[in-house]
């Protein structure tokens, strides 16, 4: 026994000595990919129970898989590498990321935030286990369908709503694209008090602590060697980690092949990627710093509840309710829904990525759905999913079906006093 014992006092002296950090991630590198993951697609679907009918379904999704939002990152890229390149400074690592940098550059030219195909086949899929799973609902029926005014919400919605019609030519379809949707879709682009808070920075400290000490410096120091490598001061190196990271996060999301281990060890990728994540958390969720950034989604949960409402009374014209706007639009609601795993509050940021991760919340196309759906008897319920994988709606609770009452009273409570209709 006591050679256990000092066997086990051993085997901790050397776990302490080693400094594990508890807050380590190990997420693989299609994981690192974050919000620019293509999406997952569930491995199957899960139907509604015989004692349950669909009566109606809201439904808020993320624009499909695009093309890189802006070309900043790959041009930075290119710029750092090619200076080096000037003076034969690269190394073959470096020459090889300058090559696939004015690969994606070429590529994405003129398409610059575009939807692509593949973000086109997301929506698609998921039209055709929509339509696949409530099957009755589309018989003849109407359906509205709104989105922000980018082009590649609207292209979602276009692709969305003709495979519908594709699959069901007897379903009467109404689209509305335009800043008139702004107040749902983008209220990022609205709200005073947000856009200020935005400016004031007080979630920047927290950001830069977690970016000088997590984005790693060696993918970027390996890109150059002789004097320029030795030259160059850390803060360099960790943008140029930066701006590689951040175009290889986005390849796959364009159809090419994910090339990040390639220039990233897998625990690089990770500490690179909790800094991204940490972005996103702290400028679009509830946060101990600020709970507004979730609160400027109340107009759409508001909208969400009253539609849903209608329904139940039977006053609502429509069976199918489609959105389609950003992750900035995703994560502020799924946040203010407190819903598992997209809502956490700390004061110790260098745990979010143990508990918040953006590839889970928002992924390319990811979606909210509300199946509000009545037994036989005649009392009504509704079904959450996130990214088609039915969930919880109320904390603490393991309901997948809730009486609407009772999600409806949730729901309302979720939104702050100030805000409600």
């Amino acid at each position: 026994m006591r050679s256990l014992t000092i066997i086990a006092t051993l085997i901790l002296s050397t776990f302490l000595l080693r400094g594990a950090d508890p807050t380590e991630t190990s997420y693989t590198f299609s994981e690192c990919e974050g919000s620019a993951m293509p999406y997952p697609i569930p491995a199957e679907s899960v139907a509604l129970p015989d004692s349950l009918t669909a009566v109606f379904i809201n439904h808020v999704g993320r624009h499909g898989a695009r093309f890189p939002s802006s070309p900043k990152n790959v041009t930075e890229l290119i710029k750092e590498l090619s200076k080096a390149d000037s003076v034969k400074a690269l190394t073959p690592a470096g020459e090889q990321l300058l090559s696939l940098a004015r690969f994606v550059s070429e590529t994405s030219r003129n398409r610059w935030g575009a939807l692509d195909s593949l973000g086109m086949a997301e929506q698609r899929g998921i039209a055709s286990r929509m339509l696949r799973n409530y099957g009755l609902l589309f018989n003849d029926t109407k359906i509205n369908a709104i989105s922000s005014y980018s082009p590649r919400c609207v292209m979602s919605m276009y692709e969305f709503t003709h495979q519908l019609d594709r699959l069901n030519n007897h379903i009467e379809i109404t689209t509305s694209s335009g800043r008139q949707n702004s107040p749902l879709m983008r209220p990022f682009d609205l709200d005073a008090d947000f856009i200020e808070w935005m400016k004031s920075g007080d979630w920047k400290e927290a950001y830069d602590m977690q970016y000088e000490t997590m984005m790693p410096v060696a993918p970027a120091r390996r890109l150059f060697k002789g004097d320029y490598a030795k030259e160059m001061s850390n803060d360099h190196a960790r943008k140029v980690s930066y701006h590689a990271f951040k175009m290889l996060q986005g390849m796959p999301a364009i159809g090419m092949p994910s090339r990040m281990e390639d220039f990233f060890t897998r625990q690089e990728a990770n500490q690179a990627w909790s800094c991204t994540n940490l972005s996103h958390y702290l400028e679009r969720t509830a946060s101990t710093l600020s709970l507004m950034p979730a609160e400027i989604a109340a107009p759409l949960l508001a909208d969400l509840v009253a539609t849903a409402d209608a329904a139940v009374e039977g006053k609502q014209p429509y069976a199918v309710m489609l959105r389609f706007g950003h992750a900035e639009t995703m994560m502020p609601l799924l946040s203010l829904m407190r819903l598992d795993g997209c809502y956490y509050l700390t004061n110790y940021f260098d745990t979010v990525a143990l508990h918040w991760k953006d590839f889970h919340v928002v992924p390319m196309a990811s979606n909210l759905q509300m199946v509000i759906a009545r037994s036989k008897s005649g009392r009504t319920y509704v079904r959450v999913d996130l990214n088609e994988r039915p969930i919880p709606l109320i904390p603490g609770s393991d309901m997948i079906y809730t009486p609407w009452n009772q999600a409806r009273e949730y729901l309302l409570r979720c939104i702050p006093l100030h805000l409600r209709p």
